[in-house]
């Protein structure tokens, strides 16, 4: 433990801050500022196509060779990004960092928008088909494919892999089966099996249940959390001017510049908030790549845009009504709010305080449907790189990266996190998700002349 923690300290030190906030930066420059200048112009192209890209799939028979329509992927991406930590973790990063830290956290969004876009357009540019038809696209394809390095395409659909057995599994597993068992009074071992058999269901119908899935369960969800938010909000207008105003007024004093970009964008610390949080919606980490990267009937460009609404919606409205929820309801009822800490516990019983017994009720229906998101859309995403790797290895090594026997693996892993305790394993999968971000991160600075942004296309025109 002594050796990961090490480890932790060298991957997630300041210079992952500098290389994350450096690339969103450059991007954000070279865009002329697209994400916030144009924002009606890929608002409209995004969420105000919605009606034209919502078809159906082809049928379920056809399996892994489903055809899977823009939205479908827009809504894969978001069940990856929205997940527990939209909850707990604002609520950690607020008690951290104290009401700036939300501020720092909008800042890190928007320049992490245009990191999104430049990986997501990246993974569509250089996405190709396999022979039965299907797409092969991600960080691990425009390593190889763009920069004609196999090593570093390896390195990373190995680190991606590991990653999705941990972050994308076992912690949201275990975040699901605890809610059942202390909410709703489910034993343990019902909690786990519970849990496997809803995720067999949906993942052993391959991609294109996996998209159908995540299209009706990801508005829904997101939908009923910000109804429940607004309506706690309402209930605290009188204080809501004086809370924006401390937001700002935090942000830019000395503590809230250290303490709040810490406490907003990494939690607790600079370190485990930081890698854990991962700007709270994996701009950087090119897992945005690989969920776009079966959509149908697009263009770099546009999924490079929904990338970027993913992320805005992700941290600027998801992340952001529930920091004004726990600000809101902490201002009205003073000190007796902190005795119930941070997290969870903190978000919990500002619903409740509320919206009653329904608003506690609704925090951990949420932080359930969230986290079984992210575990199907991260099973898409570990698939994905396993058929990668197993493309670049002949032989019997086929056999042990192999989709199927992954699936097993993905489902045994899903009923371990249910069951055991996390320390090591939210440890582990940091330093997987730190080994994703940086050989991404390079990619990035050294494919930058190939990523264009629609002003550079004449799109601006058509508007």
């Amino acid at each position: 433990m002594w050796v990961i923690q090490r480890l932790h300290l060298i991957l997630w030190g300041p210079w992952t801050l500098v290389l994350f906030l450096g690339t969103g930066s450059w991007f954000f420059v070279r865009s002329k500022g697209f994400p916030v200048r144009r924002f009606g112009y890929w608002w409209n192209r995004t969420v105000g196509t919605v009606w034209k890209t919502t078809g159906t799939s082809e049928s379920e028979e056809n399996g892994e060779k489903a055809a899977i329509t823009v939205f479908q992927s827009a809504c894969t991406a978001l069940a990856a990004t929205i997940g527990t930590g939209n909850i707990v973790g604002v609520a950690t990063a607020l008690t951290a960092g104290g009401p700036g830290a939300l501020f720092w956290m909008w800042v890190c969004a928007l320049i992490g928008m245009a990191t999104a876009y430049a990986e997501t357009s990246l993974g569509q540019k250089f996405r190709f088909r396999r022979e039965d038809g299907t797409w092969m696209c991600g960080p691990m394809i425009y390593m190889e494919r763009g920069l004609g390095s196999s090593f570093l395409g390896i390195f990373y659909a190995i680190s991606a892999c590991l990653a999705s057995l941990g972050m994308g599994s076992m912690v949201q597993a275990n975040s699901i089966r605890e809610t059942l068992e202390y909410s709703f009074g489910v034993p343990q071992i019902f909690g786990a099996v519970l849990i496997v058999v809803c995720c067999w269901l949906v993942i052993g119908g391959g991609t294109g249940r996996i998209a159908r899935v995540s299209e009706r369960l990801m508005p829904m969800a997101a939908g009923i959390y910000l109804l429940f938010s607004v309506a706690v909000i309402v209930q605290c207008l009188p204080v809501l001017p004086s809370v924006i105003a401390g937001i700002f007024e935090d942000a830019f004093c000395f503590r809230a510049a250290g303490g709040g970009i810490a406490g907003a964008l990494f939690s607790k610390s600079v370190r485990y908030g930081m890698a854990r949080g991962v700007f709270s919606n994996e701009a950087g980490l090119g897992s945005l790549a690989v969920l776009h990267g079966a959509a149908e009937k697009t263009t770099p460009e546009e999924q490079g845009m929904w990338a970027m609404f993913e992320v805005f919606f992700d941290t600027v409205i998801v992340c952001t009504m529930t920091g004004i929820v726990i600000l809101c309801v902490q201002r009205q009822a003073g000190e007796s709010a902190l005795r119930f800490g941070d997290g969870a516990a903190l978000a919990a019983w500002c619903f409740g305080r509320k919206l009653g017994i329904v608003g506690e009720w609704m925090v951990s229906v949420s932080m359930m449907v969230f986290a079984f998101a992210t575990i199907i859309a991260w099973y898409y995403m570990g698939e994905q790189n396993v058929q990668y790797l197993g493309m670049r290895v002949s032989g019997p090594g086929w056999i042990f990266i192999n989709k199927n026997l992954y699936r097993m693996v993905y489902l045994g892993s899903v009923c371990i996190g249910s069951l055991c305790r996390l320390d090591l394993v939210w440890a582990l999968a940091d330093l997987c998700n730190a080994l994703m971000a940086y050989p991404n991160l390079l990619s990035l600075w050294l494919l930058s002349k190939s990523v264009v942004f629609p002003r550079n296309l004449g799109y601006e025109k058509d508007e």
